[in-house]
């Protein structure tokens, strides 16, 4: 009887040590990822102020596809603060309170283990007792009533501990399970929603117009060029008109023509009839 009771308590302070050990290291890992969680939000954080800071310096397009992209980003980033107070609330909080549903059952078991070594203890007396003085009926009753009283309260702390440690496992299934299929609906929550949102922000990013932006860009690379070459053709018009205006009041007749070509070159004959003249009065002169 009482070595039935001893392996009973033994596997009751197995099982009780089990969960001490496991339960502490879920509860510990499962902090680690809600830390790792929430330093990922502020690492994402970081990237929208950054994707968002980069596009106002681009072209129009990308400027309004990196915009919407930060804005989905950032939505994500306020569901992953969602998922780890709902981590931190359903599953590291139920792990911490098993420190002290542990402490109560290995309070239990301690007290059952103390009324199961008292009965031992006075059932070694008794046996003594009887060897020591095998006539004496006074004392080994007397002994005999002490091991009656002993082993009544071991087998009721036994069946206390019993019940109570029946209560402890099933509650502790019980508890497993809820919390991992918190933790996994907290998951599937998250993934859900980030999924639709980084669709979004696929999308915003897809839908960039590449060939306007790049349009805007060789506009506004080449817009200095143009405006000087401008510059120039004003230029040489003033010139051409005012060299034709010259000419008019010599032939006193202006014919249509370009501007700048044909100017220039009723100035280059101008010129050539103005040599032959020269070299025409240097021959008679010689003659």
């Amino acid at each position: 009887m009482i070595r039935r009771k001893d392996t009973q308590t033994k596997q009751i302070q197995e099982s009780i040590t089990h969960v001490e050990k496991h339960f502490g290291d879920l509860c510990q890992l499962f902090a680690g990822y809600v830390r790792k969680t929430a330093r990922l939000r502020d690492k994402a954080d970081l990237l929208v102020k950054e994707v968002s800071q980069y596009a106002d310096t681009e072209t129009p397009n990308l400027k309004h596809g990196l915009k919407n992209f930060a804005d989905q980003l950032a939505k994500i980033q306020d569901c992953r603060q969602a998922e780890v107070e709902r981590l931190e609330a359903k599953v590291v909080e139920p792990l911490k309170t098993y420190g002290s549903v542990v402490k109560l059952k290995r309070t239990d078991l301690k007290l059952t283990q103390t009324a199961q070594n008292r009965e031992a203890k006075q059932m070694r007396q008794l046996e003594r007792m009887r060897q020591r003085h095998p006539s004496d009926r006074q004392i080994i009753s007397q002994a005999e009533s002490e091991l009656q009283r002993a082993t009544m309260d071991a087998t009721r702390t036994t069946r206390q501990l019993e019940e109570t440690i029946d209560v402890f496992e099933r509650q502790k299934i019980q508890d497993i399970k809820k919390i991992f299929m918190d933790f996994v609906s907290a998951e599937m929550i998250f993934h859900a929603k980030a999924l639709e949102l980084y669709t979004t922000a696929y999308q915003q990013i897809q839908n960039v117009d590449e060939e306007g932006d790049l349009e805007v860009f060789r506009t506004s690379l080449h817009l200095p060029d143009y405006q000087s070459r401008l510059d120039i053709v004003h230029a040489n018009s003033r010139t051409s008109l005012n060299r034709t205006g010259t000419s008019m009041s010599k032939s006193g007749t202006l014919q249509s023509r370009n501007p700048v070509s044909q100017g220039k070159r009723d100035y280059d004959d101008d010129e050539e009839e103005d040599e032959d003249e020269d070299l025409e009065d240097v021959t008679d002169n010689e003659n």
